[in-house]
């Protein structure tokens, strides 16, 4: 099948919800990905940031190949060892006590949110308010639609859900005017990733731990970009010195595979009881296969500590490009492999010319360059995609 019959098809039969690169993508084999006309990529974006251990890494198609063999699903009525395995693993990776397992980054957080709500419920009919941070996104669902504070992604699905306030993210004043007992959480990105790649201030989240224990709500921290590995840590909290209450998961935690979790402390869980949350699909045996596959390559193959290396050496030639191109780069920020450049101008053009050229990269927020490349890249790979982007830069016009 050639790409316009792809195009095609698409546009006469998908929901028209988004907006495409013209490209149809058929495999992939480490950090590259091909197309249709055989043409290869070095992909820098890894899925959204999703694509951990690259494309076909070895020891996740052994085991996906090998639980879909024995059982894809069960339902959540049954046990099974690889979902008792991956909870347990979780836990103990986060300091957490309890996990649940759902499909999706938007699952995992609705089911936090659920969480917090009944758990504050408890203490008080009133405790019900939920607070999150302008340029956020957790989700698309309603209430996490209602969570992301960007109007753009709201409009037209009013009226939304009820008992969400909205501040300015890194603002610690902002945040402790609008807390008060009626707060139960508090639900903040470590590192804002569709909003830009916002990085807070040293001491900002230690002062929001500090507010939340005042008035007695939780943190929730959405890790669903930034965890796994992604910033040289599990968790991106390790670099913040706090410990939230709930912590989301997704994207990268089974590379590829569609999973969401959250965790919780044991005090915050006991809020659920049977029948107080539930999904068909979440914590299938092939989803928790290939999740327990991930964070042991990460584990074995010590991708955590490749990621704090390689994201430096990132950070490093993107900013070497910012003094060569200093009217295009304003900013470059980031820890570990999640990596933001912010630029003078909108970056759509910039992206479209680096993927003729053979890299494929991202642009979120209208101007910010995004790149969360899988976490097996190597300082090859990262030269690679530099001189793809600097070649792009010095075709812009100014």
């Amino acid at each position: 099948m050639d790409k316009q019959m792809v195009f095609d098809m698409h546009r006469n039969y998908y929901m028209p919800v988004f907006a495409r690169y013209s490209l149809v993508l058929t495999h992939g084999q480490g950090p590259y990905v091909y197309d249709s006309e055989g043409k290869k990529y070095i992909d820098f974006l890894a899925g959204i940031a999703v694509n951990v251990l690259g494309h076909a890494h070895p020891k996740l198609v052994a085991a996906i190949a090998d639980q879909a063999g024995k059982m894809i699903h069960c339902s959540n009525l049954y046990y099974t060892e690889a979902q008792a395995t991956l909870a347990k693993t979780l836990a103990h990776l986060s300091g957490l006590d309890k996990v649940f397992i759902g499909n999706s980054g938007a699952e995992a957080n609705e089911g936090a949110i659920k969480l917090a709500r009944k758990y504050g419920k408890a203490v008080s009919q009133d405790k019900v308010e939920i607070i999150t941070a302008e340029h956020s996104f957790h989700g698309r669902t309603l209430a996490t639609l209602t969570a992301t504070a960007q109007p753009k992604y709201q409009h037209g699905y009013e009226p939304l859900p009820g008992g969400f306030r909205h501040v300015p993210f890194n603002d610690v004043a902002a945040l402790a005017a609008a807390m008060s007992d009626k707060t139960c959480a508090v639900m903040l990105e470590p590192i804002q990733g569709e909003g830009g790649v916002n990085i807070p201030d040293k001491d900002y989240f230690a002062e929001v731990r500090r507010l939340c224990d005042k008035f007695g709500a939780l943190l929730i921290l959405d890790e669903i970009q930034t965890g796994i590995g992604r910033t040289g840590k599990m968790f991106a909290y390790e670099h913040l010195g706090v410990k939230p209450d709930i912590v989301t998961l997704a994207k990268g935690l089974a590379g590829g595979v569609p999973i969401g979790a959250f965790i919780a402390s044991d005090k915050v869980a006991a809020a659920f009881g049977p029948g107080d949350h539930g999904s068909t699909f979440g914590g299938n045996p092939l989803a928790c296969a290939a999740a327990n596959a991930v964070l042991k390559v990460i584990d074995d193959e010590g991708l955590l500590g490749n990621a704090g290396t390689l994201g430096e050496y990132l950070v490093t030639k993107l900013k070497a490009l910012k003094d060569k191109y200093p009217d295009i780069i304003s900013q470059v920020r980031g820890q570990g492999l999640i990596v933001g450049v912010k630029l003078t101008r909108p970056g759509r053009d910039i992206v479209n010319k680096c993927m003729e050229q053979g890299a494929i990269i991202n642009c979120t927020a209208g101007d910010v360059l995004r790149f969360v490349p899988p976490l097996i890249i190597t300082a090859g790979h990262v030269d690679e995609m530099i001189a793809i982007l600097d070649r792009t830069l010095a075709t812009v016009q100014l």
